[in-house]
């Protein structure tokens, strides 16, 4: 007897759909069956369903006539970061799983109400922090855990683009997304530090924004932006004081004047020894499907300074089917069905991207009033 497939219902059915998730539930198409497409644009939505749905999935431009009528176990928040919230929210009171994608939300106001509402409900809610599954930063993780790093007290969060300004979309409206570089990118570097360093207690933030690069679009990989309608940061750096005393320096740009860009990536110091993430593979964690990276390590031995020339992480990994590329989007889906089936936590908890979330809005808060934020 053949199991019955999960079912999934996408609210948001844009870019990061298409380019994410929709190949990942395509390749699980034997374990999941996406019933209900939902996007303000209809039309967006009948084209997903065209593409990944089944002749019996139904197209919604309202998600609370969706959530009213779909008997999906499980929605994909898929939208701009001001609707994070009041949709995930919704979808866990009607009973559903849910996988935001990140950030969680764009303050920490609604952060908190998205994990409150999970806990109250008994729902379980996830965060696409999808880096996390990459396979060289699964390897520092397993270093730190076996404590090969001993005690991380100073790291570095990388995600700093040359000329990349993403001009599609609603990147450049604060309005939409509560920021720019930050909230995007630098979101996904400060999760993977914190989760390394398994260090979770901001107490001190002190951040700064600018907004330098607003008529310099020359050179732009996306091509140019309209000077008079960009309103989110360029760049934005934030300084980080745990409660042990560690440290955390982040730093997010779209448009910065540096030779290397290093996009996903991070530093960590310890006791014992150092580990970077570096290598192309960590420069695009939405397009690289693959999850390659590298990884290197730093440390003494036998009275000399030793490096582990970087190793690069490559080969198959969860979900490999045949000659398709093996993609983070595939292991996020896998852990995310795993944690729903065999009742476990989610590898991206909520209170871990509330913490994520939480830092973001300080280092925004800091620099727009010249003071430290606290956190406790």
């Amino acid at each position: 007897m053949s199991q019955s497939k999960t079912k999934i219902a996408v609210v948001g059915c844009g870019r990061i759909a298409a380019a994410k998730h929709f190949p990942a539930f395509k390749k699980a198409s034997a374990k999941v069956e996406l019933v209900a497409f939902c996007d303000i644009v209809a039309e967006r939505a009948e084209e997903a369903a065209q593409k990944y749905g089944t002749d019996n999935s139904v197209i919604y431009t309202d998600y609370n006539k969706m959530l009213a009528e779909t008997d999906a176990e499980i929605v994909y928040v898929l939208t701009p970061n001001n609707a994070h919230c009041e949709i995930t929210v919704a979808s866990l009171q009607a009973q559903k799983h849910v996988l935001c994608e990140k950030p969680m939300a764009a303050t920490s106001e609604e952060a908190k109400l998205m994990l409150d509402t999970a806990k109250e409900t008994g729902m379980k809610l996830t965060i696409g922090y999808q880096n996390r599954f990459r396979k060289d930063v699964q390897t520092l993780k397993t270093a730190c855990t076996a404590d090969e790093l001993g005690e991380v007290y100073f790291a570095k969060a990388h995600a700093v683009r040359r000329k990349a300004v993403p001009t599609w979309g609603v990147f450049l409206d604060k309005e939409k997304q509560g920021g720019g570089p930050l909230i995007d990118i630098g979101t996904h570097a400060l999760d993977l530090t914190l989760w390394t360093m398994d260090n979770y207690k901001p107490v001190q933030v002190n951040g700064s924004v600018f907004h330098k690069m607003k008529d310099n679009y020359e050179g732009n990989l996306f091509g140019p932006w309209d000077p008079e309608t960009i309103d989110v940061e360029d760049s934005a750096f934030g300084f980080i004081k745990m409660e042990n005393g560690a440290t955390i320096f982040l730093e997010a740009s779209w448009a910065l004047n540096i030779q290397k860009p290093r996009e996903g990536q991070i530093t960590l110091c310890g006791t014992k020894s150092g580990a970077e993430l570096v290598g192309e593979g960590a420069a695009a964690p939405t397009s690289a499907v693959n999850g390659t990276g590298a990884v290197t390590f730093n440390t003494a031995k036998l009275g000399q300074l030793v490096d582990i020339d970087p190793i690069v992480i490559s080969g198959p990994g969860p979900m490999d089917m045949g000659d398709e590329p093996w993609r983070v989007a595939d292991a996020e889906l896998a852990a995310w069905l795993d944690a729903i089936e065999n009742d476990k936590d989610p590898v991206v908890t909520p209170e871990q991207a509330y913490i994520v979330t939480q830092i973001l809005e300080a280092i925004y808060q800091s620099a727009e009033t010249g003071k430290t934020i606290d956190l406790v």
